[in-house]
This record gives structure tokens, C-alpha cells and sequence, in this order.
């Protein structure tokens, strides 16, 4: 259109440039707006049209602003990607790996992975988030679609961890654990809460959880997507009681514990610790005449005698007075 087209819009004419694009939808593919505008005149049309020169610009800038920053989609060898700097994910569930597989087999890679020129080694890449979609490419072979981007470390753990909560791709123990290495890492507890996008209190709770369960428990037990903060602090509180710990880690190394789906570990795991829980140990003591005088329940926070009056009536009696005395004296084989 020419330049004085622009501006002359005082007694147009039916072929005037102006009026003819008037009567026309107009588009903006550029924005993503692909419906009909309606201009009601001359004027309107000519308002859209610098509307639309203006879109264009703005959109040609983004686009050049992008591509500045990295954010142009390359092919890599997967062999020069090594994992992130800490690791988010307590291992794969393997059906849901093995549907991304065919997946990416039968439609290719749809959405590029994030990563970073390797700090320490020219030549080599960091990723910053898509772990499964890099399995799954290294399993079918050839080259990955990625986005390289220079990225501080703050940067690197942000963006992992912004990406993970996008997509609800992270279980909670994970996100806890995930937490927990940040922080070992020297990471700010700002820093962490940018990544999982949680406030302060949430994340100390993630944290104070973690510090209460045994590492290689978690490992073993792995991502457990079906069981959230609760149940885990359900289990965390069972294992504070006195020898279901090591119950745990015993149970971890049977045969056949790791073959089972990360789901079911869990719940083995809390299923033995409840019912180690809640069923007592109960012993009778018998006199050497043979009278069973005491009922012994013994738990793992507290033993109880129950006398039986019916057989030695005052026996009970006799004890209660004597407690002191057998106090001091276990206190003295406590010293020796």
C-alpha cells in the first residue's frame, strides 16, 4: 500500500486500496489470532492496519529476542548430554517410559528438551529438564531436539524445576528429595522455592521429612506417585518408633523387593512397619509353683504387668512398694 494511501482517507473512492482492504476479514496469524476483525470504515481499516504493522514488529523482535537467547531449536548427539547437576527423579516408571517410547517411535520428538553448554567440558551439554524424552531417544536411537540456552546453576535448577511442576511430572517424595539435594548443593532455600514453586513453610516441611527417612529407603521405594505427604509422614513417623528403622532397611534387601512397581515397595514397606506396629508381644510369667501371676504386653513404646488378683491378691501391692528398690538397683548395673 502506498505511503498517502496511508493518510488520504477523505472521500474515498470504491478502488481505493484502502476501502477494498476495509471489506476484507483481517488476520493476525502472527499473534496466534486467526479469526475474522471486522473494521466498521476506512478509518478502522486503516487503524488495523498500523494495529497490525505494530503486532508484527513486536512479534519479528520476540522472535529475534529468542533466537538471541538460545532458544532456536537444534538436533544434538544425546551421547554429548550428560544429566543435570542434581537429579530430580528417584528412577522411571517403566510403563509410563515405555509409552513415551512409542510414542516418540511413531510421531517423533514433539517438544525439545532444555540444555546448557557443559561448564567444565567444551563440547559436552548439561540438561536442564527433559530426562524421559533423552531416555527415550538414546532407547530408539538418533538425534534430540533441544534448545541450548547459557544458564547459571541457579538458572539450571530453576528452570528444571519450574518445568517439572508445568507438567506434574514430578512425584511428591521426589520434588522433597529434589529439595534436599538442592540445599545439600549449597542452593539458597530462595532458590528452591523458584525451582518448586512452594513457600518457605512448605518447603521446610519437604525438608524436615526427608531428614527424617532413611536415604536408601527412599531410593529403594522410588518415586511412589500414588502416595503423597501424608502417607509418608505416616511412615516417617512409624520409623521414629524403636527398631522399625532397621526393620525397614532389612526388609529393602529381600529378594525381590526392588521387582516390584515403585507403588507397591511403598506399601509393603508401610504395611510391615503398621502391623510390626500394632500387633504386641505378650508373655506370661510363672512362678516356680507354677502360678502364671503376671500378664507381660510389650510394645514398642511401653511394657505393662497385669497382675492376676485372683491368685496372689496382694502381689501387686507388694511390687508397687518395692519399685524404688529395683529402680536404684538397675540404676547401679546401668553405672557398673
Amino acid at each position: 500500500m502506498a505511503r498517502k494511501n496511508l493518510f488520504e482517507v477523505a472521500n474515498p473512492i470504491d478502488d481505493d486500496p484502502a476501502v477494498e482492504q476495509a471489506k476484507k476479514p483481517l488476520m493476525r496469524p502472527l499473534m496466534g489470532l486467526d479469526r475474522p476483525l471486522k473494521p466498521t470504515g476506512p478509518v478502522g481499516a486503516l487503524s488495523q492496519s498500523l494495529d497490525d504493522i505494530n503486532a508484527r514488529t513486536l512479534r519479528a523482535e520476540q522472535i529475534e529476542r529468542k533466537l538471541a537467547e538460545g532458544q532456536a531449536v537444534v538436533e544434538l548427539d544425546p551421547s554429548l548430554i550428560d544429566q543435570s547437576i542434581v537429579v530430580d527423579r528417584l528412577g522411571f516408571d517403566d510403563q509410563q517410559q515405555a509409552a513415551l517410547v512409542e510414542q516418540v517411535r511413531e510421531h517423533g520428538q514433539q517438544v525439545p528438551i532444555l540444555v546448557r553448554p557443559h561448564p567444565e567440558q567444551p563440547g559436552r551439554y548439561q540438561v536442564a529438564y527433559g530426562h524421559r524424552r533423552l531416555a527415550a531417544v538414546r532407547q530408539i536411537g538418533g538425534m534430540i531436539k533441544a534448545v541450548i540456552r547459557d544458564l547459571t546453576d541457579e538458572q539450571l535448577v530453576v528452570s528444571q524445576g519450574q518445568e517439572n511442576n508445568s507438567r506434574t511430572d514430578l512425584s511428591y517424595i521426589e520434588r522433597c528429595y529434589f529439595a534436599t539435594r538442592l540445599e545439600a548443593k549449597g542452593f539458597s532455600r530462595d532458590v528452591i522455592m523458584a525451582s518448586l514453586g512452594v513457600d518457605k513453610a512448605a518447603l521446610s516441611r519437604m525438608i524436615a521429612l526427608v531428614a527424617r527417612l532413611p536415604p536408601e529407603l527412599i531410593e529403594a521405594i522410588g518415586t511412589a506417585g500414588s502416595f503423597g505427604r501424608q502417607r509418608w509422614a505416616e511412615l516417617a513417623d512409624m520409623l521414629d518408633e524403636r527398631g522399625k528403622r532397621a526393620k525397614a532397611l532389612k526388609e529393602i534387601q529381600e529378594d525381590g523387593f526392588l521387582s516390584r512397581k515403585s507403588d507397591e515397595r511403598f506399601q509393603a514397606i508401610y504395611d510391615l512397619i503398621k502391623a510390626s506396629r500394632d500387633k504386641p508381644e505378650v508373655a506370661v510369667w510363672t512362678a516356680r509353683n507354677g502360678a502364671r501371676l503376671v500378664r507381660i504386653t510389650d510394645t514398642d513404646l511401653k511394657t505393662t504387668f497385669a497382675f492376676d488378683k485372683r491368685i496372689e491378691p496382694e502381689f501387686a501391692t507388694f511390687i508397687r512398694g518395692r519399685l524404688q528398690d529395683l529402680y536404684d538397683e538397675f540404676r547401679k548395673q546401668e553405672t557398673k
